[in-house]
């Protein structure tokens, strides 16, 4: 079994409040959930109105598969972003036994 994991880092520059930043962040989520089958979560940042970190994780057979389900995420996540930008991505493939 292959792990896929993501930490994507998102600056959102344009909330005013929380509760913008959190539509924001959920709409993402929703879609990228969504579309890539993939499970998703903001998992740091959660109080800064500027930015958003976000977690997403896939399994495969493959690690080739799992890198480039990840790599469409991030190319997705990043044309989707209308008020901000894509700071920061890292992808990591685990081998579990």
């Amino acid at each position: 079994m292959v792990v896929g994991t993501m930490r994507v880092v998102l600056f959102l520059p344009e909330n005013g409040t929380l509760k913008d930043k959190r539509h924001v962040v959920k709409s993402i989520l929703a879609r990228v959930q969504s579309k890539f089958k993939v499970a998703a979560a903001e998992v740091e940042d959660n109080d800064d109105l500027e930015a958003a970190v976000l977690g997403i994780v896939c399994v495969s057979n493959s690690a080739p598969h799992a890198n480039e389900i990840l790599q469409h995420t991030v190319n997705f996540i990043e044309s989707n972003v209308l008020e901000g930008g894509l700071e920061d991505y890292e992808i990591e493939v685990l081998h579990v036994l």
